[in-house]
């Protein structure tokens, strides 16, 4: 009988970090199934829980093309959750944004997700849960704040 040498040994960096997305996208996957929305979907939804959002920026967040996002927000917008409109600024621009069903069940689902994203973190001390947080803040300054979905309305 062989064991498995591996199982054994402590994770490396990158394994960690990377099993560690893989548990937190079966839990993003888990939510949008009982919503009947992809990843891709969720994420649409987070970026204009605070904010509106062109379509060029939506589409460079999101790592889509112009047709991908049009479909996307085409989809969004036949369900009800989201809603386009002419920006004031550029009569060529575009602004996607919840509709009220849509902002229901970002928050909702934002909640949902809360929930069981800190059941992950469940065996952590408190201690321990704030340095996750500050060492998780500090991979993610300069990423996330200069990303065009960052800049709040």
């Amino acid at each position: 009988m062989t064991t498995d040498a591996a199982a054994d040994r402590p994770l490396d960096t990158v394994d960690a970090l990377v099993q560690l997305s893989f548990l937190v996208q079966r839990a993003l996957s888990a939510l949008g199934a009982e919503h009947e929305l992809s990843i891709i979907q969720m994420r649409l939804l987070g970026i204009l829980r605070d904010r509106d959002a062109g379509m060029v920026e939506l589409a460079t967040y999101l790592g889509l093309d112009k047709s991908s996002m049009t479909g996307l927000v085409g989809r969004a917008e036949k369900r009800g959750l989201v809603r386009r409109a002419r920006s004031p600024h550029d009569g060529r621009a575009v602004l996607v944004s919840l509709t009220p069903d849509g902002r229901r069940l970002t928050e909702r689902a934002g909640a949902e997700i809360g929930r069981r994203v800190t059941a992950l973190t469940e065996r952590l001390s408190p201690a321990e849960r704030a340095e996750l947080t500050r060492l998780a803040a500090v991979l993610l300054d300069g990423t996330v704040s200069q990303a065009p979905w960052a800049r709040r309305r």
